[in-house]
């Protein structure tokens, strides 16, 4: 059964990689890249603050930033030395286009779709927008599939991947919900102490 399913993994990776033209190559390596987001995250941040006191803030960054940790350590050292399952980059079998260097052997699960999914979540739990939700996800699910088409990973290693993340960024908001309602509770109970 895992053999069929990798198969049609496998199948399913060679029919989006395949789908490539000019144009499209240097678009994609953009949006595959660390720092194409920067202005995303700062736009982020910002909104973090916005309207909010400084603790809460602050809070909300130090929980990001654990999200990214948990996401980028977890999904290396529980997943891809564990698993050990190889890029399709580094198959010898494999015929791909690839578009940049491969990095690391493995690829299941995906770190860049942990943590653009556990993100995410994090942040559409926070902020509760519509449109915000909708606008993250679909730019977490482009992230991820760049990832599939200049080489990098399979389908199954990005939705394991967006999964981990989601799973992540929602303990991370629980653990987040219970120390900013603790620093609520405890600038009330300041207050009337005044």
């Amino acid at each position: 059964m895992l053999e069929y399913i990798l198969h049609i993994d496998t199948q399913l990776f060679l029919f989006l990689n395949g789908l490539h033209c000019a144009f499209i190559d240097p678009i994609m390596v953009f949006v595959s890249g660390h720092y194409a987001w920067t202005p995303l995250y700062v736009g982020i941040i910002f909104f973090l603050f916005w309207k909010r006191s400084w603790k809460i803030g602050v809070l909300a960054l130090l929980a990001i930033l654990l999200t990214f940790a948990l996401t980028d350590f977890l999904s290396v050292h529980l997943f891809k030395n564990t698993i050990q399952r190889l890029r399709p980059c580094h198959e010898p079998n494999l015929t791909i286009h690839l578009l940049e260097g491969c990095g690391g052997k493995y690829g299941f699960i995906s770190s860049h779709a942990a943590n653009v999914f556990g993100l995410a979540a994090f942040t559409a739990l926070f902020f509760r927008k519509k449109y915000y939700t909708f606008g993250i996800l679909f730019w977490a699910s482009l992230v991820s599939y760049s990832r599939i088409y200049v080489g990098k990973h399979y389908p199954l290693d990005l939705l394991c991947g967006a999964a981990f993340g989601i799973l992540i960024g929602w303990l991370v908001y629980l653990l987040y919900q219970k120390i900013s309602e603790k620093i609520s509770k405890n600038k009330s109970t300041n207050a009337l102490n005044l």
